[in-house]
């Protein structure tokens, strides 16, 4: 288990992580997304003991991590911005990550690069950016550690490679319990990898939530209602984060479960009315509006 407990940072005056609570599970998939500049790359790199935090602190498996050989031990790091030795090729990295990782699964490694037709002996900055991103996933995996921690861990990839990642991470966290934690601003594709979300806002955590637990609380509605009573009937029920209106049709996000939705609906009268669940981004855009970020500067993958 990774324990961020009231972390704090801040570069220059300027508070880059704010009093940031989160615990992450053994087995999981946790992704962390937020804003741009909500701090993400920050977060990973004090819960990788790369920086220190001004307070707080962050346990892996009960142990600090920062200055911490055995902690640091039990995680492989993928940084937005990899970095390779100048002339090196595949077999050269594998050579240095199995003296770090006595764990290292070599034949996992080359069956892996021939599956992704990656070449062992080509040198590494003759790659492109998704094939460097590839074999950094690749070490990482193969590294046999318990936390694979990653940073924008897709970027660059084409649909049919993210899929192959995918798999592999699935593969991986049935057989021995792996731990990936990704952070990115992809909600696509996050949605349908993770297990849990924490979402990042100006250094914040606005929530941390299981993603099937915050599907069911947060809920679209699409109704017609036959007169403006019942409309108000309605709005003093709900606890309405927008209300979109085209003519008659209203669609409503609310908080709230499926179930307390459809009670209180069956109870008015409408002409239509219909509870949908939100997409992760749906979901993302509601709770920074909320919390009063500008929705146009968001920027999607």
């Amino acid at each position: 288990m990774i324990e961020l407990n009231g972390l704090n940072k801040s570069f220059d005056g300027i508070k880059a992580v704010d009093n940031i609570s989160v615990t992450i599970k053994e087995g999981s998939v946790f992704g962390l997304i937020g804003t741009n500049g909500a701090g993400k790359s920050t977060v990973m790199r004090l819960m990788t003991g790369i920086l220190r935090p001004d307070s707080g602190s962050v346990l892996i498996d009960g142990e600090k991590v920062y200055n911490n050989v055995s902690s640091k031990s039990k995680f492989f790091f993928i940084s937005d911005d990899q970095y390779f030795f100048a002339t090196a090729n595949a077999k050269d990295m594998e050579r240095y990550y199995s003296s770090l990782y006595p764990n290292f699964d070599k034949g996992a490694f080359y069956d892996y690069l021939i599956r992704f037709g990656l070449d062992a002996g080509r040198k590494i900055n003759t790659f492109s950016k998704g094939m460097k991103r590839q074999l950094i996933l690749l070490l990482g995996i193969c590294a046999n550690t318990k936390y694979l921690i990653c940073d924008e861990t897709f970027d660059g990839l084409d649909p049919v490679i993210r899929q192959g990642i995918k798999s592999i991470f699935a593969s991986e966290i049935e057989k021995r319990q792996l731990t990936p934690i990704i952070a990115s601003h992809n909600l696509r594709e996050l949605e349908d990898i993770c297990d849990h979300v924490g979402l990042l806002h100006k250094g914040g955590v606005l929530l941390s939530k299981d993603i099937e637990e915050m599907k069911c609380s947060i809920l679209k509605i699409q109704c017609v209602f036959k007169n403006d009573n019942e409309r108000e009937k309605a709005e003093k029920n709900l606890t309405i984060l927008k209300d979109d209106v085209r003519g008659s049709l209203h669609t409503y996000t609310v908080r709230g479960t499926h179930e307390e939705v459809e009670r209180l609906f069956t109870s008015l009268e409408t002409i239509f009315f219909e509870v949908l669940p939100l997409s992760l981004e749906e979901i993302f855009i509601s709770e920074t509006e909320v919390a009063g970020y500008d929705i146009k500067k968001l920027i999607f993958g």
